[in-house]
């Protein structure tokens, strides 16, 4: 069979899509779904510096490029330059690094091991959630709050103690650093990080600053011995923490992490671990706001099946429709949009021609919103989670978290957080949406370009 070349969405004759991509990569992303289907080609870049990238939106097609990580691997621009910011982390490694820092960490990260951090967890909830009573006018906006909530506890939990500064530091670092990584990862034009660019400046003072924290950090540590959690872990634990798991993790040949892998690591949970959690968190708590009877409805599961008490790990399984209306809101807004990779020989998708080379992307913001799989995608509704539901549709038609091989070893992390954090938040407080509309950006990860506003009724 004779593979045709795919199809190129309606873009500038001078500079393609490239443009279009940087002003609004997610609106371009489905106008060329529109326009072109399940596989786009899209030219990025004048002549001569083009760049030539394949979006893929079907279900199938995410589940090819996410289930071979042989053929398609985590080469592509994009990747190069998350590895470039943040380290040859768990995010970022490949083939013998990436097969030997899964094997010393994926024990740390088993359900049983993250389920010892949902006191630590809760705690933290709890004392925003208090926090917030003294909120003028009751009002916050949900996308920050929840974004300080969960680097606390990605922090505490990481560190095993409050450190407030490396939380601000965070804070400052991230925005500056995740832009500037998305902006090199798209453009044709490859300058040089050494060179003195007022973007090249801002970002390499921001990764200093990044670096710098939690080189101390680390150093504090070890030399301080182990530690834990705190309050929250598990009775009698002692160095429970990520950090000092990290640092004392071997494999059967008592292989172990060195010092700067460890940092590496530390920066792609930092990222990864508070970023996706706090889109995917405050973006559930804005759709409640502006949907009175999903809210009503998931308040009353928390009621009825907590009675007021702290939530536990063992709570996530007696909290479905609370989950169902997490994984809704992690359908309408993604934390990583899209996911890069580069075909390493030639090879089709859905009937098209991808190059030996080619630049691939999937993406979540567009497949989760596939009209072939749902019915008004852009509307709220948590029933579509119902286990029969799901069982009906694609496996890859709700993918956040990734798939294949290289699935986010974070997931039950990330669920576990937000379940509980909402349970919270339900039984403390009714909640009513001031921003509706929200504008949206898409950098390393989905986030909110304006304020996400509610106001809380304390019940």
């Amino acid at each position: 069979m004779t593979l045709t070349t795919a199809p190129t969405p309606t873009s500038r004759p001078l500079v393609g899509s490239m443009l279009d991509l940087r002003r609004d990569s997610l609106g371009t992303y489905v106008r060329a779904f529109q326009e072109c289907g399940d596989v786009v080609r899209f030219v990025v870049g004048p002549p001569g510096l083009r760049l030539v990238v394949h979006g893929v939106f079907s279900p199938d097609g995410a589940r090819q490029v996410l289930s071979d990580a042989a053929l398609f691997r985590k080469d592509n621009r994009f990747y190069l330059e998350v590895r470039e910011s943040f380290g040859n982390g768990l995010l970022t490694s490949q083939d013998t690094d990436y097969a030997r820092q899964r094997r010393l960490i994926q024990p740390l990260f088993t359900r049983r091991r993250v389920d010892l951090y949902a006191a630590a967890m809760c705690e933290e909830v709890g004392a925003a959630v208090e926090a917030w009573r003294g909120a003028t006018g009751q009002v916050v906006d949900v996308i920050e709050e929840s974004t300080r909530l969960t680097l606390r506890v990605v922090a505490r939990i990481l560190f095993g103690a409050d450190v407030d500064d490396a939380i601000e530091t965070v804070r400052r670092s991230f925005p500056v650093i995740g832009e500037y990584t998305r902006r090199r990862g798209l453009s044709p034009i490859h300058i040089p990080r050494q060179w003195s660019t007022s973007s090249n400046r801002r970002a390499a003072a921001a990764l200093r600053e990044l670096y710098g924290v939690c080189d101390r950090i680390i150093d504090e540590r070890r030399g301080a011995g182990t530690a834990s959690t705190g309050k929250g872990t598990a009775e009698g634990a002692e160095g429970t923490d990520l950090l000092s798991l990290l640092a004392r993790a071997t494999d059967e040949d008592g292989d172990s992490l060195a010092a700067s892998e460890i940092r590496d690591q530390v920066l792609i949970f930092l990222l990864a671990g508070h970023e996706t959690t706090a889109t995917s968190l405050g973006f559930a708590l804005h759709l409640l706001a502006r949907h009175p009877d999903e809210q009503a409805r998931a308040r009353e599961e928390v009621d009825q099946l907590l009675g007021g008490r702290v939530p536990e790990a063992r709570d996530l399984d007696v909290l479905p429709y609370t989950t169902q209306v997490l994984k809704e809101a992690m359908r309408l807004y993604p934390a990583a949009p899209a996911t890069g990779r580069l075909a390493v020989t030639e090879t089709e998708i859905g009937g098209f021609a991808i190059p030996a080379g080619g630049q691939v992307f999937v993406s979540p913001w567009v497949t989760h919103r596939h009209p072939a799989y749902l019915d008004e995608p852009e509307v709220f509704d948590p029933d579509r989670f119902t286990p029969e539901a799901e069982a009906a549709r694609p496996r890859y038609a709700w993918f956040p978290f990734g798939g294949g091989p290289r699935a986010c070893i974070g997931q039950h992390f990330s669920m576990l957080e937000s379940v509980l954090a909402l349970a919270l938040v339900l039984q403390a407080y009714e909640l009513t949406a001031i921003d509706t509309e929200v504008p949206l950006a898409a950098g390393i990860t989905l986030r909110a370009a304006g304020p996400v506003r509610c106001r809380l009724i304390p019940r």
